[in-house]
């Protein structure tokens, strides 16, 4: 059974009306709210439960989805949360429950990895979302042949015509003149380029994949959207695209993801799996976070109080237990015991803890480059580059995906280039994490046996310690690396660099592949190191926690923010550099320091007078513009409604989709055109208020 929390309080399913059994757990509650009869919801899990190899995954829950609802699914690693979505997708089976869906519903889902598409264009294969869309395109080319080739006279023509008339407004509802539209929004928003939509599926490599069956499960718009994982193999850019699409995404939602930000922005509800059982939250990640840890301790003492009173119970019993007069009292007793509901907390979350060794000193410069080129071919990646990095900066690099970033942080790092110079600091020791740090350990050694490979003789008795830090406890330590999962390698990679100090960490992509607990210990660990840092995510909490300074790779050369990602955000929106907002404020310090004279106050009547006649002509002058505006726009829609009619006349002639550039650019155009009406009816409606 599912327990719901609201700011703290436990309160009842909003859909059912069920509280969990136990009221202890929290000292208050809220009336139940029931809402079956006037909101059915979108999904509805009933009594759920899955046992993996004898061992509950959850047990009876009872849990619903509304229409429109973005719910984060949260958990330990192995709590069930892909499972629970297989079971909802259809692709596993509970061992006991049932899934309700509302009426025509249906359900689709993105797993981590695993898809792999080749034989057919890009832009054919997102195409292929549209199965209904592309019959009824068929049957409407059908029709129009028969209807070419049919007399107007013959019997079966006014039934063809009336049929093709239905399926041609059900086309164009549905969307489908701008099918190809949507498709290129879709694939440019996940970073594919244009030049890359006649490529076939089978050229991209694993990571543009899952890029691919994602632009499918978005444009086929299930009900139900369910994503496992979605921005795993998404850079910055192409994250930001899909948090606004999802935002606006008619379904509803339910997504696991590592990417703490990417949930804060996209859900209102987290839904957390933990003790067999779903505990829901009507409120962001960040918020649940507090009220998870209110609603535990309120467990402990709920558990304690549980505790104290079967302990009070259990030795009555025990002192009473042969006495004849007290024989009622204590069968009484021992019934009462065995209808206690037995509050079972799980135990605490394994988590890395750690602390990087203390860095030695070095200068004030770290690392300098000047005037650096590196090419591949004749492609220049870093055109005449320069950078300056200072001891204790924390710089992130970002850009898009094939900017330069790994390129700049190998170059850093020490690798060939072909031109400039690359000046370390004083007394500067480098230690470096590649973004494929974790593919290059050992296969066939165990984890203590790569750590011993590298360690120095002083750290050697230490070994244990620090794979314990990072959860490698008991006989973990000698699996061997082959069949570590792609978490613990990255653990292992992490954990080989606190074999030696240094004071510049070069780190690409250091959380990949980390959940979100080992992201915030990695995350503690970076902020407490003493030295430099230089890091590459696509994590923007993390960027944005950890920086102090952005580098932004792009087009060859590089572009420097003093500031933390969010400030780079703005700086790129035009909000903080430059505008009237400087002048502004330029003024007010101006006039602060005495270098600029504040003006004289004028005579307050004169200075009335003067307003008044000023905002009469004001008034004037910006009546005679809307009016003459006006008449611009309403001459401007009916040009843009002849010019959408004429269009889609012209998409609807026998043939017209079989060239599909052609169709493509006629889609685009017929998306523009529409988008162009709702612009000037919106603007026609404020003029004529």
């Amino acid at each position: 059974m599912s327990v719901f929390y609201h700011e703290g309080k436990q309160i009842s399913c909003e859909y059912c009306g069920s509280i969990n059994s136990c009221r202890a757990t929290l000292p208050a509650c809220l009336p139940p709210s029931r809402i079956c009869a006037t909101t059915p919801p979108m999904l509805h899990l009933k009594q759920l439960s899955r046992d993996f190899a004898g061992n509950p995954l959850f047990t009876n829950i009872c849990w619903h989805l509304k229409k429109g609802e973005r719910v984060a699914l949260v958990g330990e690693n192995g709590a069930g949360k892909s499972t629970l979505m297989k079971i909802i997708a259809g692709l596993a089976e509970p061992t006991s429950g049932e899934i309700q869906f509302a009426r025509g519903a249906r359900a689709s889902y993105l797993p981590q990895d695993g898809i792999v598409t080749s034989g057919r264009l890009l832009f054919h294969e997102a195409r292929s979302a549209f199965g209904e869309l592309l019959a009824m395109e068929e049957e409407l080319h059908r029709l129009g042949v028969d209807l070419e080739a049919l007399p107007h006279d013959a019997a079966d023509h006014d039934q063809l015509l009336e049929r093709y008339g239905e399926l041609q407004e059900q086309f164009r509802h549905r969307g489908g003149y701008t099918m190809e539209a949507d498709i290129g929004t879709v694939l440019k928003g996940l970073g594919f380029r244009q030049s890359d939509w006649y490529r076939d599926c089978g050229e991209f490599s694993g990571g543009w994949q899952m890029r691919i069956a994602l632009a499918r499960l978005l444009l086929q718009q299930p009900d139900v959207l369910l994503l496992d994982e979605p921005t795993n193999h998404l850079d910055i850019e192409a994250r930001n695209w899909l948090e606004q699409y999802l935002c606006c995404y008619p379904g509803s939602v339910i997504l696991v993801s590592h990417d703490r930000f990417f949930m804060d922005q996209v859900c209102s509800r987290t839904a957390e799996v933990w003790n067999h059982t779903i505990a829901d939250y009507h409120c962001s990640y960040s918020r649940y976070l507090v009220q998870r840890e209110e609603r535990v301790s309120a467990l402990r003492e709920a558990k304690r109080i549980q505790d104290d009173e079967v302990e009070k119970t259990e030795d009555f019993i025990r002192r009473f237990r042969y006495q004849a007069n007290k024989a009622s009292l204590v069968q009484s007793r021992i019934k009462q015991l065995e209808k206690v509901e037995r509050i079972i907390i799980p135990p605490e979350r394994k988590r890395i803890r750690f602390h990087f060794p203390t860095a030695p000193k070095s200068g004030k410069i770290v690392m300098e480059l000047k005037e650096l080129t590196k090419s591949y071919g004749s492609h220049a990646v870093l055109n005449g580059i320069d950078l300056v990095m200072e001891k204790g900066e924390r710089v992130a690099l970002v850009g898009h995906n094939g900017a330069g970033k790994s390129t700049l942080m190998s170059v850093l790092a020490g690798a060939e280039f072909q031109s400039g110079q690359r000046i370390p600091g004083h007394n500067v020791i480098m230690d470096y994490f590649a973004q494929d740090q974790a593919n290059v350990l050992d296969p066939g050694r165990t984890a203590y046996d790569e750590l011993y490979a590298d360690a120095p003789y002083d750290v050697v008795p230490r070994l244990r310690d620090i794979l314990g830090a990072f959860l490698f406890t008991g006989d973990d330590i000698h699996k061997k690396v082959g069949i570590l999962s792609g978490g613990e390698r990255n653990r292992l990679a992490l954990a080989k660099m606190l074999l030696r100090p240094s004071n510049l960490l070069l780190m690409d992509e250091p959380t990949n592949h980390l959940d979100l607990f080992s992201k915030e210990v990695l995350l503690d660990a970076l902020k407490s190191f003493d030295g430099t840092l230089v890091f590459v995510s696509h994590d923007r909490y993390f960027v944005n926690a950890l920086a102090t300074r952005i580098v932004e790779v792009e087009g060859g050369s590089l572009e420097n923010f003093s500031g933390d990602y969010e400030y780079y955000l703005r700086r790129k929106e035009g909000q903080v550099s430059g505008g009237r907002g400087q002048v502004i404020q330029e003024m007010e310090i101006g006039i602060e320091n005495n270098q600029i004279p504040s003006p004289l106050p004028l005579v307050p009547q004169k200075e009335e007078r003067l307003r008044d006649r000023e905002e009469q002509k004001r008034q004037k002058k910006d009546e005679q513009v809307r009016q003459k505006r006006l008449g611009e726009v309403e001459a401007e829609i009916s040009r843009t409604e002849k010019e959408i009619q004429r269009l889609e006349d012209e998409m609807n002639t026998p043939g017209f989709f079989d060239d599909p550039e052609r169709g493509v650019a006629s889609g685009e155009r017929h998306a523009a055109l529409n988008a162009q009406m709702e612009e000037l009816y919106g603007e026609w409606e404020v003029l004529s208020g």
